[in-house]
């Protein structure tokens, strides 16, 4: 009898370490980070398909998302590529900038963005260039333009406008796999634009802004 019990509180203990893990690895993954792994070629070079990179989603709540940021979203339903996945792209403008694209270049509230992260051929960055008729965007408070490294390569806001906060995932910042590829990604806090407009507080407080 005492082997039994001893048996049963052994079996108790492991059930209830299995749920304890599984109860911390979905609150990580729901409130703090998760992993994701690129499907898409729009973010080369700076993001190689196949590679895993880890999706911060604590501290978008405290410090928002800023220009320069990569960030995991789920796409709006007018997506014609990948629709259903999430999407991994680069904020390039935030809510109240004004977009434009002239020349192959991108302009934020009439200064020329310098893009370094671009996809370059031959050393030569790809020009941006328009997706359709459009060639100017009012991002409304509450939203984000986002847009790929690899310009000729992404479907992305110069395609489905901008994109509601609340549909950001996270702020992409450490690629992890392939090892040899593991290192914080780059962002660009784009000083050339210093107080063109302020960051999205929050997700929260931005989808607060929103009718």
């Amino acid at each position: 009898m005492t082997d039994q019990r001893r048996a049963f509180g052994c079996l108790i203990e492991a059930v209830e370490t299995i749920v304890l893990t599984a109860i911390i690895f979905f609150v990580l993954q729901t409130f703090v980070a998760q992993p994701f792994q690129v499907e898409q070629v729009s973010m080369k070079n700076t993001i190689q398909p196949q590679q895993y990179v880890l999706v911060d989603k604590l501290t978008p709540r405290f410090d928002g998302y800023h220009r320069g940021d990569i960030i995991v979203f789920n796409p709006p339903d007018n997506t014609e590529v990948g629709a259903g996945k999430p999407y991994i792209k680069r904020i390039v403008g935030v809510g109240g900038d004004e977009i434009q694209l002239k020349n192959g270049k991108v302009y934020v509230n009439g200064t020329q963005l310098d893009e370094p992260y671009l996809y370059a051929e031959n050393g030569k960055p790809q020009p941006t260039t328009p997706h359709g008729d459009a060639s100017s965007w009012e991002v409304p408070d509450g939203d984000l333009f986002v847009m790929g490294d690899h310009r000729q390569q992404s479907q992305d806001s110069r395609d489905f406008g901008p994109i509601e906060v609340s549909q950001v995932l996270g702020r992409a910042w450490l690629r992890y796999w392939p090892a040899a590829a593991f290192g914080v990604l780059p962002t660009d806090s784009h000083a050339e634009l210093a107080g063109a407009s302020p960051p999205v507080s929050s997700p929260k407080a931005a989808a607060s802004t929103r009718p």
